[in-house]
């Protein structure tokens, strides 16, 4: 067993093994101002702790601003990654609950210091992990933590039900044309903004106008919505779904009598609903296979740079799918006029380039030496910011240890020091971080893309044009494309790319999106 497995509270003083490194850990779930322990008073009481204790020195602290119930904290993080590193031999908490309010995490976390050879010890909970019954101890202290959050969010939850049933606000985002009252205890009409809500349903039900017509209408007419931004559809639709405005509260997906005024009759916002179901403009059906669109999240807009996202379009003969930009999709054609490219189209023409491309082992070959003479500019880069990143890590934790020895020597007051070795202890945290980062990518060395490499990716590309399943050739194009830039529908730019290279191939020819042909099915479906 190592040293640092069999500490106790006094080292045995048979081994030189000099004082105890401690870190500490504190933790509040959200401001200072609403918790019992605030971040400085677990931070006054674990001083007292570690000066009662012989030979223990405080080296570390780390303190996060997170539920006890999420693991995924950066001092944490932190905290875990340098017990790995052997930089502290205990880890020191006000309670238990301050580390996890979960018995799993809980768990996870002391089997990670133990492994570390770190004992783990609470200020005010009598158990030391140093030994079996200090770790049933801590088992139960979790099992209790976590029954008393349990306890506490039940509890919240039923008084915020009760709440709900009697029509108070219970918190959230107001709705727009209703305003949050000053007691918060309810809503109440919003003067600006109220009066635009009847006008929204008036539009819809009794001048037949769509969500995107209406839209367009609120922003010729310089309305915005309550963020001052200019509505889409999707906001519209937001607002005629709202049982707010016929006099009604939200809470967990119920909804409640509340004492505000309506402000529209609760026959016209059924009419609006009836449409909205007859329309299908229903957000939740209204989204596109994820699989239907083969250039999903490659095409962007040369424009405005916001992404083309898949659209569809009804006639006579059948459906019929777009790529469309999302600002003009969203705002129209007054914020984004780039033009609507028929999806299939689009596919074809960039399938016929790739297969060019792929084919072209002049322009590849020159790419992948091209790409390789930048990974070797690179290495020479990275290894000189490793160096001196090295050399900045030591000399911060030189200038650590010159505060430990002041402070230890009694030449330093705590009140002094304590706010340097914080920052100190932050900016070597993040020097730390980069020298990990530098030292994997110095590892990380490709190997060169080979002739049987560049055959086996025009089988996957054939193989996958071949096959009926939308999803396998979605994945081929994906893993080949960067990306798609679109300044028109005649200057089309796509970027391709090979293991470890992209190859840029100028813009299509101006004839733009040729006809469709038979190198992938058709996807269009009769009506």
């Amino acid at each position: 067993m190592s040293r640092r497995a069999s500490l106790a509270i006094v080292p045995d003083p048979a081994e030189d093994a000099g004082p105890v490194r401690v870190a500490t850990y504190s933790r509040i779930s959200t401001d200072e101002e609403r918790q019992p322990n605030s971040l400085e008073a677990q931070r006054v009481r674990l001083d007292s702790f570690v000066a009662s204790q012989p030979e223990w020195r405080i080296g570390r602290r780390y303190e996060d601003q997170f539920s006890g119930t999420v693991i995924d904290r950066p001092a944490l993080t932190r905290l875990l990654r340098d017990a790995k590193l052997d930089r502290f031999d205990v880890l020191l908490v006000y309670r238990v609950d301050r580390l996890a309010r979960s018995i799993r995490g809980l768990g996870q976390i002391i089997d990670e210091l133990d492994q570390a050879g770190v004992i783990f010890r609470s200020a005010t909970e009598p158990f030391d992990t140093g030994t079996p019954a200090g770790r049933m101890m801590v088992q139960m202290l979790g099992v209790f933590a976590e029954f008393e959050r349990a306890l506490i969010v039940e509890r919240i939850t039923a008084g915020l039900e009760r709440k709900a049933a009697r029509g108070g606000w219970c918190g959230g985002q107001r709705p727009y044309g209703l305003n949050i009252a000053g007691d918060r205890s309810h809503l109440e009409r919003n003067p600006t903004e109220a009066p635009l809500v009847p006008m929204i349903f008036d539009q819809y039900v009794n001048r037949k106008l769509g969500s995107s017509a209406l839209a367009a209408w609120l922003n010729e007419q310089g309305y915005r919505t309550k963020t001052g931004r200019p509505w889409s559809a999707g906001s519209v639709i937001t607002v005629l779904r709202n049982r707010s405005y016929i006099g009604e509260i939200l809470y967990r997906g119920n909804w409640y009598p509340a004492p505000h005024d309506p402000l529209i009759p609760i026959e016209l916002f059924e009419k609006a609903q009836t449409i909205l179901t007859d329309r299908c403009e229903d957000r939740s059906r209204r989204r596109s296979n994820p699989t239907e669109y083969l250039l999903s999240g490659r095409v962007r807009c040369g424009r405005c740079g916001k992404p083309y996202i898949g659209t569809t379009a009804h006639g006579r003969s059948g459906r019929y799918t777009y790529y469309t930009c999302f600002t003009r999709m969203r705002y129209g054609t007054k914020r984004c006029d780039n033009d609507r490219l028929p999806a299939e189209q689009l596919e074809q023409a960039v399938t016929r380039r790739l297969w060019k491309v792929l084919d072209n082992h002049d322009l590849i070959d020159r790419a992948i030496t091209e790409a390789y003479e930048r990974l070797n500019q690179r290495d020479d880069s990275q290894q000189s910011e490793l160096t001196a990143t090295k050399q900045q890590l030591a000399e911060t934790r030189a200038a650590l240890d010159r505060y430990f020895r002041a402070f230890e020597a009694g030449t330093m007051p705590e009140g002094t020091c304590s706010p340097r070795i914080a920052s100190l202890n932050e900016q070597a945290a993040a020097i730390e971080r980069r020298v990990s980062e530098l030292a994997t990518d110095d590892d990380e060395q490709p190997e060169r893309t080979s002739a049987a490499d560049l055959d086996a990716l025009r089988s996957a590309l054939r193989a996958a044009l071949k096959d009926s399943a939308p999803t396998r050739t979605k994945t081929v194009l994906q893993s080949m494309i960067e990306t798609i830039r679109v300044d028109a529908r005649d200057h089309i730019k796509p970027t391709f790319r090979v293991p470890a290279v992209r190859v840029d191939y100028d813009y299509m020819e101006p004839t733009g999106i040729e006809p469709v042909t038979s190198c992938l099915q058709s996807r269009r479906s009769p009506s």
